[in-house]
């Protein structure tokens, strides 16, 4: 697609989801075969959903649709708004303990009413399959095998699917949040980038992005990035989801406008939403890996050669 401006012609690139999602499909049907030469128990994903939150239904929708093509059992627990902080931490800690669940994961929002610090600390962080437990943040922070947060783990494989050139290049995060911002600064800065972490008290949020080679957007503000903010031939990776007064699914990027500006952008949806929920189904393999040894320092497991050469063949 081409615009042109008074000082510039930029071909943008349109960053889709779906050619990195066939990639990710044969990755996690090589990988449940070799989970269950090894002895591997049959992986299963429990997600618990406390009261009945928009955003948080949507959000197991998609990972119910994706389970299904990959043929991963998807349990769903649920439990009422007006649950209690006990009964939270007693149902959590049950699928803890249930030998069957190979992964967990507890939807957001909770009710206002209970501290999502109740999931960080109760959480096994074997089975914690989003990395938010301080187990895993930490080692994901100290540059450890863990289990990392799914959103931010799926935006960086498709920089590395298109070829983003990573290593030296200047990076704005917006958005500082323990699922997305943080820990993708996080595994930016581990390829050798240099990271700008910005949020809603940066001071001229314009001039930090406009620095930027590359922007990461996981802010949940509309069109907060527009087209005067982004340098020419920066990459923009959007991973905001709002819904705009037409009912419509947009980012936190203006898209239209930035087509002929950036250099690439993904769009929303279908950037990276479609590689999120499937690095989720792979995260929970991973669990099932670091289950077989009791040990986290296993769970970023590598396919056997011959499996992982089917998987770039097919």
């Amino acid at each position: 697609m081409r615009l042109v401006t008074e000082a510039v012609i930029v071909d943008t690139r349109v960053l889709k989801g779906a050619s990195l999602a066939r990639r990710l499909r044969n990755e996690i049907a090589a990988a449940k075969v070799h989970l269950a030469a090894l002895g591997g128990a049959t992986p299963i994903l429990a997600t618990l959903l406390v009261g009945d939150s928009a955003p948080a239904l949507a959000y197991r929708a998609s990972i119910d649709r994706t389970f299904r093509k990959v043929e991963i059992e998807h349990r769903p627990v649920e439990l009422p708004a007006t649950t209690s902080s006990d009964d939270l931490v007693a149902a959590v800690e049950a699928l803890n303990g249930d030998p069957e669940i190979t992964g967990i994961l507890v939807l957001m929002p909770l009710p206002g009413v209970l501290d999502p610090h109740l999931i960080l600390e109760h959480l096994s962080p074997l089975k914690d399959v989003d990395g938010i437990t301080p187990t895993n943040a930490g080692r994901l922070h100290l540059g450890l095998p863990s289990l990392r947060p799914s959103t931010p783990a799926g935006g960086l494989q498709l920089l590395d699917f298109f070829n983003i050139e990573l290593e030296g290049a200047k990076v704005t995060v917006i958005g500082r949040s323990n699922v997305v911002g943080r820990p993708m600064a996080t595994l930016l800065t581990q390829r050798h980038a240099t990271v700008t972490l910005c949020h809603r008290r940066t001071r001229d949020l314009a001039a930090e992005v406009r620095g930027a080679d590359i922007v990461c957007i996981a802010a949940g503000s509309a069109g907060l990035v527009t087209p005067v903010m982004v340098k020419p031939g920066a990459v923009v990776l959007d991973f905001g989801v709002n819904v705009n007064e037409d009912g419509n699914i947009v980012g936190d990027a203006d898209f239209e406008g930035l087509l002929g500006i950036a250099g690439a952008i993904t769009p929303v949806p279908g950037g990276t939403g479609p590689v999120t929920a499937l690095v989720l189904a792979r995260n929970t393999l991973a669990a099932g890996f670091a289950a077989l040894q009791g040990s986290l320092d296993v769970v970023l497991f590598e396919l056997p050669d011959h499996l992982r050469l089917v998987t770039e063949e097919r």
